[in-house]
């Protein structure tokens, strides 16, 4: 069987198939999301993947974007890795202290200090709620060297952790040139798909190493935080109404800034599981409303490619917490 990749409008597409032919006139779905990324006042880069049929449709897939919140998924996948190690363990207790509480998402700001809480409740904090000052308290415990060092070890050569969130960077400390065009972090709607795809698959273990027997109830911890996530104005916008929608159907995580909106997700449908990632910059709405124009845009996006790829809709998380053996080939 051979990997077939179409370009149409700037859509990439790979289908497997028996032979390669030259390409076909755009699908129903290329039109639908060329349509959409066109309309949109800003830039757009996605990747999908549909974890049964191996097919993807991708826009700008490899374009270095902001990451905003997003990044955080890498911070909860090294939490994974360092749990799994016995480095870490979800009970440490950490505490949170006034001179740690920092601006914008999350609830943290607002409690009284000093507070003890356990790293599962700030890694829980970090994701649902995209707590900064939780975010913070992980990078600390995890250590920002081995976070990135987990990234780069992962192959994601363009994805970037660069500091901690809302502060400086430390006397002395030498930033990539490209710091300051990316701020907090930077990746690309490929390689934050490839991250998701690795906690969703709870592929934990190095090549050639098995799975160690929590494995799988470590990574179903994470996933229930992703399933809790509370911001769900993008990929989940149109999804959480269609037929089969379950509590835990979607697993995402956002993040935002004036000019960016992006959410990353993995998705159970009736036809087994997509992963989608989606990120919108450079917006000319730059608004925080409910009906933000790239929030709008990328629930479109999400919503024609689930229609078009399941169109039954969606299912209950699958319940071993991972997909069927050979989504996961």
């Amino acid at each position: 069987m051979r990997a077939c990749l179409f370009i149409a409008g700037g859509l990439v597409l790979y289908h497997h198939s028996l032979s390669c032919q030259t390409s076909p006139p755009p699908s129903s779905l290329e039109l639908r999301l060329r349509s959409i990324a066109a309309a949109h006042h800003g830039q757009v880069a996605f990747y999908a993947e549909d974890l049964k049929t191996h097919e993807t449709v991708a826009l700008a897939p490899d374009t270095p974007v902001q990451t905003a919140s997003v990044i955080k998924l890498a911070i909860l996948y090294e939490a994974l890795e360092q749990v799994r190690a016995g480095r870490v363990h979800l009970e440490d207790k950490i505490a949170l202290n006034a001179a740690e509480q920092v601006q914008g998402s999350g609830v943290l700001l607002l409690f009284d200090t000093p507070l003890s809480l356990s790293f599962k409740d700030v890694l829980t904090m970090m994701v649902v709620m995209s707590d900064n000052t939780a975010t913070n308290l992980a990078i600390d415990h995890l250590g920002l060297e081995d976070i990135q060092n987990r990234i780069v070890s992962l192959g994601l050569t363009d994805t970037w952790l660069y500091k901690r969130v809302f502060t400086p960077v430390p006397p002395g400390v030498v930033m990539p040139p490209d710091y300051k065009q990316f701020g907090l972090g930077k990746t690309t709607a490929r390689q934050m798909t490839t991250l998701m795809k690795r906690i969703v698959l709870c592929d934990l273990a190095e090549p050639g190493r098995p799975a160690l027997p929590g494995d799988e109830a470590l990574c179903r911890t994470a996933l229930k935080m992703l399933h809790l996530q509370f911001y769900r104005t993008g990929i989940p916008r149109y999804l959480d109404g269609m037929p089969g929608a379950a509590g835990d159907s979607i697993a995402n995580k956002t993040g935002a800034l004036d000019a960016v909106r992006n959410d990353v997700a993995a998705i159970s449908t009736q036809n087994g599981l997509v992963l989608l990632s989606v990120f919108t910059f450079n917006n000319s709405d730059r608004s925080w409303t409910q009906d933000q124009e790239a929030e709008l845009t990328i629930a479109k996006i999400a919503q024609a490619i689930v229609q078009t790829w399941s169109p039954k809709g969606l299912a209950p998380w699958p319940e071993s917490g991972k997909p069927p053996a050979d989504s996961a080939k």
